[in-house]
């Protein structure tokens, strides 16, 4: 197998540091497995050409499944699920694939069998396997949020350029028409200078505002709840984090911001070149350490730059909603569901019922007509080839992919801090390059977090 694998080697595990810098963490994800690391011969990422790629998918139920369908075009060569009921159908769906429960094992024993790894865990491990993979000159696909904490994004985010992998972040709402049309109305300024944005959601649809661990119950026999739970704090298993509830637990997700936040603000953050907030603040139900609030609203403040003036963004969750604009008709409901959003302009304001701004329309509807007729602007942004393929041309040698960490990275930063303001019940004034809470020394205690060592 190559340099890097000791045939029969113990995975022994490594101490990931509790207090270090961040090349010491970022190094830290990689598991000691009796070889020295520095040694190894980066092959940085090297362009696969005149062949499929082979891809390794780590998390293959749930949203995994999905994501090891869109890319079996190529070579699935590797599976890994820690949850073997979960990963049944896919385990089924692709018997020549090699079969695991511990990606580390899988990446270490076959690594010059791999050329692209997928990650679609839960978001506590996002980090711990994407690090790996990237070390490993793998090229590396992140369901969204990129990671479990601002500073692993950070690290994701460098060590994939130094690395050179090509990289995609799971928004697929950056590969659809919405996004670019939402472009081409901004160029025209199709409602003015645009200075406010409110975006909101129905999640969290889990239990949140709990406040105790879940009773101790059996372990399934199917789950390997030490895997599952990764570098998170050790705790007794209980009937109710798993599947899909994960979401709620700070340990494991990053709540409703993480599951929609992404998506949801992906427009926004890509028209406006929104960067980095100097400022954010929450509002919410009573928090708490073990899960997120039951609802939440969170204001960031966006600089003015060269092309724009300051922008105000407001983020609700949990069916909190804005007021009602007063250009809507009577007759029409804001939107609810997953979400919606308003963006307010100088000249008008513009409605959208999804979350990936394909339905955007100025309000109210005379309106939309007459700018349809008089000021719409030519559709001449290419189309995507669709957001799984754009990640594998990108590996083949092709362009980037749109969500790369490049772009996915900052706007996940800055997505996760709603949850530094949330946690910390105060405003945070934001020092981006320092990765830093300038204002509220105790919030930092979020922007990073201790590892288990399992």
């Amino acid at each position: 197998m190559g340099e890097r694998c000791v045939e029969g080697v113990e995975m022994n595990r490594r101490h990931f540091m509790k207090t270090a810098g961040l090349g010491a963490v970022a190094f830290a994800a990689l598991p000691d497995i009796g070889i020295s690391w520095a040694a190894v011969p980066s092959r940085m990422g090297r362009i696969i050409e005149g062949r499929k790629l082979n891809i390794a998918c780590i998390g293959i139920g749930g949203r995994g499944k999905g994501d090891v369908r869109a890319v079996a075009s190529e070579n699935i060569v590797a599976l890994c699920d820690v949850d073997l009921n979960r990963g049944l159908d896919t385990f089924k769906r692709f018997p020549q694939a090699r079969h695991y429960r511990d990606f580390r094992r899988m990446l270490v024993e076959m690594d010059d069998q791999i050329d692209a790894v997928t990650v679609s865990t839960p978001d506590h491990m996002h980090f711990p396997a994407a690090m790996m993979a990237i070390k490993m000159d793998k090229h590396v696909f992140v369901q969204k949020p990129m990671a479990h904490t601002i500073e692993e994004v950070r690290l994701l985010t460098e060590a994939a350029r130094e690395h050179g992998v090509a990289t995609h972040m799971g928004i697929q709402g950056h590969a659809m028409d919405g996004i670019r049309r939402m472009r081409e109305w901004y160029a025209v300024r199709a409602i003015g200078e645009i200075n406010e944005i409110h975006i909101w959601t129905d999640r969290p649809i889990w239990p949140q505002g709990v406040t105790a661990p879940l009773p101790t119950t059996d372990v399934p026999t199917h789950l390997d709840w030490n895997l599952w739970q990764g570098v998170a704090p050790e705790r007794d298993f209980g009937d109710g984090y798993l599947p899909f509830k994960w979401r709620g637990w700070w340990d494991y997700g990053c709540g409703a911001l993480g599951d929609i936040g992404c998506h949801a603000m992906d427009c926004a953050f890509d028209v406006l070149r929104l960067g980095n907030p100097t400022t954010v603040e929450a509002v919410s139900a009573p928090t708490n350490d073990q899960t997120g609030p039951e609802w939440a609203v969170v204001t960031y403040q966006f600089p003015k730059t060269e092309e724009r003036g300051p922008v105000k963004l407001v983020w609700y969750s949990g069916n909190k909603k804005p007021e009602r604009p007063q250009e809507l008709e009577a007759d029409r409901n804001i939107p609810g569901r997953i979400g919606g959003q308003l963006w307010q302009g100088s000249e008008g304001t513009i409605m959208v019922s999804d979350v990936y701004c394909r339905s955007a329309r100025i309000i109210p509807e005379a309106k939309m007509q007459d700018f349809a007729k008089n000021r719409m602007p030519e559709k001449t942004e290419k189309k995507s080839i669709g957001h799984f393929p754009e990640w594998i041309e990108a590996c083949k040698g092709g362009a980037p992919a749109g969500a790369n960490f490049d772009y996915s990275g900052p706007l996940t930063e800055m997505v996760l801090l709603g949850n530094l303001a949330v946690r910390s019940g105060k405003k945070i004034e934001w020092d981006a390059k320092n990765l830093r809470c300038t204002n509220v020394p105790e919030a930092n205690r979020y922007v990073r977090k201790d590892y288990r060592v399992y």
